[in-house]
């Protein structure tokens, strides 16, 4: 027994160090203002910012971005030029070295975070399931909700056909990190989880940059319609899936180079950084294609 003690000396140690650990982001302070309702205004500004486990690599140097309520913005770039890490900011994962982040006029670290982000949805590249069933992945972050609003949102969503032809339905099992469903269904019910929480401003960080193309069209379809009249801030390396944004902000090495909407940025040609990327993508599925 001597192996399965270590073990599981070694794993309570782990445990207890995570809890006992005390965060400099108190994402419930109660003297910090809880909003009822914003109206999505996202505001960066002179922002200096890199990752505490890597100091000395500057992501962000005087950075600013004005992110307009009810409109959707695109951010696109290279890898590393930042586009991930400004959805980290305004979810307020971390807190920039210098300047502001501001939501509706306030300060970000003037709210009550936990009620801040009861207003902030989130569909990432790999969305977070928990080993219960799908009713309970679509209602988790909310204190309530009845049937006819969990199948509205999965409607919405484009997952209401697939729940219901699974044996259990709602009440079908998703395993451990969402083990039992495939990559575009777990997709689809954290897009149903995010519109059932209606939130003020929508972040969709690479939301189906892992999926094929039978499957991103179906999610993609799904998003256009969660996107109308809110606050969407999408991060995306298939630069189809943006055109339609209100605009567009290209990031070179944490700088914005180029902004304004499809049409615009392509009349540059090829001296336009955007361009560039957008024929180079299509140069490149066209040889998959071939």
């Amino acid at each position: 027994m001597t192996t399965d003690l270590a073990k599981g000396a070694y794993a309570v140690a782990s445990v207890f160090s995570i809890l006992d650990r005390e965060t400099e982001i108190d994402p419930n302070n109660p003297h910090r203002y809880k909003p009822e309702k914003l109206k999505g205004e996202v505001d960066i500004r002179g922002v200096d910012f890199s990752y505490p486990s890597r100091l000395d690599v500057i992501i962000f140097k005087g950075f600013t971005l004005s992110i307009q309520p009810g409109k959707s913005t695109a951010i696109v770039g290279k890898s590393g030029s930042g586009k991930s890490t400004i959805i980290g900011l305004i979810k307020r994962f971390y807190d920039p070295i210098r300047g502001l982040v501001k939501i509706d006029g306030r300060d970000i670290k003037a709210y009550n975070l936990r009620a801040l982000r009861r207003h902030i949805g989130l569909v990432s590249q790999e969305p977070t399931l928990f080993a219960g069933t799908i009713r309970d992945n679509i209602v988790y972050g909310i204190d309530i909700a009845s049937e006819v609003e969990i199948e509205d949102a999965a409607r919405s969503a484009n997952a209401h056909d697939f729940i219901s032809n699974l044996k259990d339905g709602y009440d079908t099992l998703c395993g451990e990190r969402g083990v039992q469903l495939s990559g575009g269904q777990k997709q689809r019910i954290a897009i149903a989880r995010a519109i059932l929480k209606n939130p003020a401003i929508l972040l969709l960080d690479e939301a189906t940059s892992a999926l094929d193309s039978q499957s991103e069209k179906v999610v993609q379809e799904a998003l256009d319609r969660v996107m109308v009249g809110r606050t969407s801030v999408v991060v995306a390396h298939r630069l189809n899936i943006i055109q339609k944004c209100d605009l567009i902000t290209v990031l070179v090495k944490g700088t914005i180079v180029e902004k304004g909407t499809h049409s615009s940025l392509m009349v540059k040609g090829f001296s336009g950084t955007y361009f560039s990327l957008v024929s180079l993508q299509q140069a490149g599925n066209q040889q998959v294609q071939l």
